[in-house]
Parts: structure tokens; sequence; C-alpha cells
């Protein structure tokens, strides 16, 4: 009995990895798009940044939503994956930036939304993956 159900978490784990790469991959890919603050507001960039750091923490993440996927996909819900993975890519995108938009010069505010809205899609392109990985 207990031989079996180490197999089965291995299976499981084995699924949870194979969901995980591609999110891991996109959120080490995609969430380089930045901007830079040292920048005056007229100049606007889209910049790569390719900080080890920040993207081992993306990867981290990515595990985060890939467990969160196989809660949603495996026991809660069915159907219509987008809806959590978009909720989840508001929580994650807007607080930090509301709290930036109090301190920047209103030049800046409209690059806080649109950067937003990146996380925001990065979210629910994850949220995709998954739900065809686990599915």
């Amino acid at each position: 009995q207990q031989h079996g159900a180490a197999v089965g978490t291995y299976l499981t784990l084995g699924r949870l990895v194979l969901a995980w790469l591609p999110v891991a991959t996109l959120f080490a890919l995609a969430p380089p798009l930045g901007y830079r603050w040292d920048l005056p507001p007229d100049e606007r960039y889209l910049v790569w940044s390719f900080n080890r750091w920040e993207i081992g923490w993306r990867v981290a993440e990515a595990g985060v939503v890939t467990l969160f996927a196989a809660l949603w996909c495996d026991s809660l819900g069915a159907g219509e994956w987008w809806l959590p993975f978009l909720l989840v890519g508001l929580l994650v995108a807007f607080p930090r930036r509301l709290v930036m938009w109090q301190h920047v010069e209103p030049a800046r505010r409209r690059d806080l939304l649109a950067h937003a809205g990146l996380d925001v899609a990065r979210y629910i392109a994850a949220g995709g993956l998954l739900a065809w990985r686990l599915s």
C-alpha cells in the first residue's frame, strides 16, 4: 500500500515539474521587460534585465503559480481557468504599482499602468500553459 502511494506521489511530482517548466521559461524570459526609473519620464524604455537574482525569484514564482494551478485544475475548479489567473495577476501587479503611483510624477503613471497590464498578461499566459499541461 505504501509503495503504491510513493509511486503515485512521484508521478504527481513529475507531472508538476513538467507543468512548471514552460511557465518557468515564460517567467524567466517575459518578466525582464521592465522600466528604467533612472531615466527622465520622456525617455521611456522597455529594458531587458538579466539579473540572476530576479530571474531566480521569477522561476520560484512560477513554482508557486504551478502549485496554485494544480490546486485549481485538480480539485477546486474546472473550465474557466483564466479567471483565477486574472485575479491573481491583478493581486500581484497592482498593489505594488498603486503604492508607487502616489510617489511618481504624472508622466510615469501611465507607464506603471502599462507594466501592471503586462504582469497580468504574464499570469494569464501562465494560466493557459498550466491549464494545458495539467489537463
